[in-house]
Order: C-alpha cells, then structure tokens, then sequence
C-alpha cells in the first residue's frame, strides 16, 4: 500500500484567526521578484497584505545569504519578526528564501519561533506553509521552480518601472560564489513567457523593464530550442508601450557584438549595462574560476564603448581575495583608473563556507580587506564625479519618479545611464512635470553622484537653479 505523505488535517495546526499578512523582503532584485509572487498568492487568497508587521496575523521574511553582512540583516530580521511573534498579533512565522536554502538546519534550532522554512524552490506553496504544512512535504534540496507569465505576480516598484526575471540560477561556478548552491542551476523562461509578462507589466503602466538574472548572456541555453538573450532582446523591443528595456548582470565573458549591435540600434535598449569583472589580475581571476583574462575584459570594454560611445557601464570587483598581494591590488587600481567606470560596487572578500574559495590559502585579515575597498571607493567617487561632468550641457530623455526627498522644490529622475536603486539621480526644478512620463532634461550641474537639471518641454514652468538649497547642493545618492 502506498504511503501518502500528505499531513492529516488534525496534525495542522489551528487555522489563522485574520487574513492579514507582512512580508519583508531582503537582498536582490530577483529576490524581491519572488516576494512579489508571493504577495499576487497571498492576494488571490483573500489576505490583506499591510504595511507594518504589528499589524499581521503572518509575517514572511524573504531572506539573502549571498554575503556576511546579508546573512546578518537577515538575522536581524528574523529576529525582529520573531518578538511579534512572542508579543504581537503574529500567529504564524514563515522565513523563506536563500537563508533557509543554505542553512535550514542550524535555523531550526535557533529560531524554534518560525513555522517554516521555505526554500528558493518553494515559495509558490507558500499557503500551505501558512497553513501548517512543513517544507518536507515539498522538494526542498535542489530547487526547479521559476514563475512564468501565469504567476499572479504583483509588481511593488512604482508603476511605471518593474523587473523581468528572465531565468533563475547558474552555471557558473565562481568560487567565491554561493548562487549555484542555493538557487540552483539554469532555469531559463521561454521568450513568449517573457513577452506575455512584458505585456502585462506595460498594460499596469511600467515603461521601463530591467531584465534580471544571475548572468543574462547564459540565457536560453538550457533550454535548447535557439532561445538566447539576442533572440530575447529583439521580441521585447515589439511590444508596444515599452520604452526603456536595461540589461542588468551582463558578464564580459561573453558579451557579444550582436548585443552590443543591438544596444547601439535599438532606441528601446536604454544605453547602459551592468557588466562584473571582479578583478583585472591573470591569477586572481584563474583562482576566482572566472573565464575571462584581464585582458580580454579590457578588449570587451574598449568594444563595447567604441560602437557605444555613450554607455555608462557598471560594474562589480572584489577586494582582498585569498592571497591578493599588493602588487594586484595596486594592479587592479591602474586598470579602475584606465577603465572609467560611470559607476562600481567594490566588495570587501566574504569568506563564504561551501564555496571552493573557502579553504583557499592566503586569506587576508579584514582591516586589509576594508583599506582596500575604501581606497577603490574613493578612486572611483572621484572618476564618477570626471563622468558626470563630461555630460553637462547635455540634453537627455528622463523617467520622471517622484518629488525630491532633499527638497519639495525638486523633481526626481534617472535617464538611462541611472538605474533604479543603485546609482544616482537627476534632480529638477520644473513646475509641470509628471510622475512615469520621459522628458528631455538639460544637465546643468553634477553634485558627487547626482545631476541637477531643467526640462526643455515647451510651456513648463521652470524656475532659476540658482536658488537652489545648500542642503539640496550637496545631496548624493548612494553608488
């Protein structure tokens, strides 16, 4: 007789007592787009999702462990989540995400509070966690799942930006990274699933998708059929509405001269792209797993900004890697200095156990770490600053999002060089102007990562920039 594994309802415990429900939602982009599927679930089951977690009778904590200072954020978090549940309205706790993946062990043993811990693979059941079920009950150990178009997604940016998560894990294997761990290997959507999910996202008002991945070139692979990310990028540029698409987490590896053909043409494709190198050293990158040489990266770059000349390129490098000597570092910081990236995240080296760097010899003690990181960091404010001022004067197209924090007077945007959330602004001093809409805007001034700039629509109400607070002057946003 077979077994059935399926609870018994007097083994559930009782049933909530209000539909109310708190998510927190930590990490990444492609993190908060799970959030989001969780939300469009909880919605469709009748819940009220509320603002505060004082209010819920379920809180869930989407939790990252990419890094140290991820894994403690949401700990934090947890931890907070944990005293409602002790002295609040919280009758059920859930932790999902890449925490629980990567540690559900120890967590059950710390943290006797939670209800469940949910897998990167298992969120979409995250209604039978509430209702008492055990992640045992599902595939925890090697996660598959990826939403698809069908998702009752619910997009929490403004309505006029969203993330499309094209495919979910990798292939990669770097050996400071923890992702093929907990995310698992290549998932690819298929592009009518992306298309049909651009399609919506535009019809509730978004005119800017960032497309979203661990590695965007790897796209389509796994799924055999002559999918790839050019194919992707071509289908998404006929959907009407649409009007910037931003390519974010491009490796150099393999960025090619048909994407690069297809950015410089492509009037859709905003002229930027996020693109981590991680270091510029022959051996640092060997013993990192990265295929690439140094280089072959600064050929890429030197393409790229030949047929682009435009393109404000981000990027990504690692500081303090197992037995980076002075000499690399110092080698690094020349090629930083030749590159001129518009914008760059240094990471200090987390050592991460169950990655092949972990047990590497060298490992270099943490105020190393934090003098090199800050060293770049001041080097690049510095060339950020050179690259700003190389665009005043300049007329360019911005997505207007909200008024200014630093002052009521200012409207807040970003043009295409600027995405969402990690790089800087442009501020404006406009009487008219409209939160979604795309309006040309001179560049009058750049502060440390912002600009501040006037629209040049006819019949709009500009004031004198001159006036401007010696607060507002000096504001910046973080890199």
């Amino acid at each position: 007789m077979p077994l059935d594994n399926t609870p018994s309802e007097s083994a559930l415990p009782p049933p909530i007592t209000a539909k109310t429900i708190f998510f927190h939602s930590l990490g990444c982009p492609k993190n908060l787009v799970d959030t989001e599927v969780m939300v469009g679930i909880s919605l469709g089951d009748g819940f009220k999702v509320v603002r505060t977690a004082e209010e819920a009778a379920v809180i869930v904590v989407n939790t990252c462990s990419f890094i140290n200072d991820s894994k403690r954020e949401s700990i934090e978090a947890i931890l907070d989540a944990a005293e409602q549940k002790k002295t609040g309205k919280c009758e059920r706790l859930i932790v999902t995400g890449c925490l629980p993946q990567r540690y559900k062990a120890d967590l059950k043993v710390s943290f006797p509070e939670v209800d469940a811990f949910v897998g990167t693979g298992q969120y979409q059941h995250l209604l039978d966690f509430v209702a008492g079920k055990k992640e045992e009950d599902f595939g925890f150990k090697h996660p598959k799942y990826i939403h698809n178009e069908h998702s009752p997604r619910i997009n929490s940016q403004p309505f006029y930006r969203a993330y499309l998560k094209v495919s979910e894990g990798c292939i990669k294997n770097c050996a400071f990274c923890i992702i093929p761990k907990i995310r698992g290997t290549l998932r690819s959507r298929t592009i009518p699933s992306l298309v049909e999910e651009a399609k919506t996202l535009v019809a509730s008002g978004a005119r800017e998708l960032n497309l979203i991945a661990q590695d965007l070139t790897d796209y389509g692979r796994d799924l055999r059929d002559g999918s790839n990310l050019p194919g992707l990028l071509r289908a998404l540029v006929k959907v009407e509405g649409l009007e910037w698409i931003r390519m974010l987490y491009v490796y150099p590896d393999e960025l090619s001269d048909e994407v690069l053909e297809l950015i410089a043409t492509e009037a859709k494709i905003a002229k930027y792209i996020d693109t981590p190198v991680q270091h510029i050293n022959d051996r640092m990158l060997q013993i990192m797993n990265r295929k690439t040489t140094g280089a072959q990266i600064e050929e890429r770059l030197t393409r790229l900004r030949a047929r682009i000349p435009e393109v404000a390129i981000r990027s990504t490098v690692i500081v303090g890697y197992p037995s980076e000597t002075e000499e690399e570092f110092e080698q690094l910081k020349q090629f930083i200095t030749r590159a001129r990236f518009d914008h760059l995240g240094v990471f200090a080296y987390s050592l991460e156990e169950n990655t092949a760097s972990y047990k590497l010899p060298g490992q270099l003690d943490e105020a190393t770490k934090q003098r090199r990181r800050d060293e770049l960091m001041a080097l690049q404010q510095q060339i950020s600053h050179e690259r700003l001022q190389e665009n005043i004067g300049k007329v360019v197209p911005v997505l207007i999002e909200e008024v200014s924090e630093e002052s009521e007077f200012l409207w807040r945007g970003r043009h295409q060089g600027q995405a969402p959330d990690i790089d800087g602004h442009v501020l404006i001093r406009a009487g008219h102007v409209e939160r979604g809409k795309i309006l040309p805007v001179k560049l009058e001034r750049a502060m440390e990562y912002d600009f501040i700039g006037r629209t040049t629509c006819e019949n709009n109400d500009i004031d004198e920039l001159t006036e401007l607070d010696p607060e507002v002057d000096g504001a910046s946003a973080t890199i």
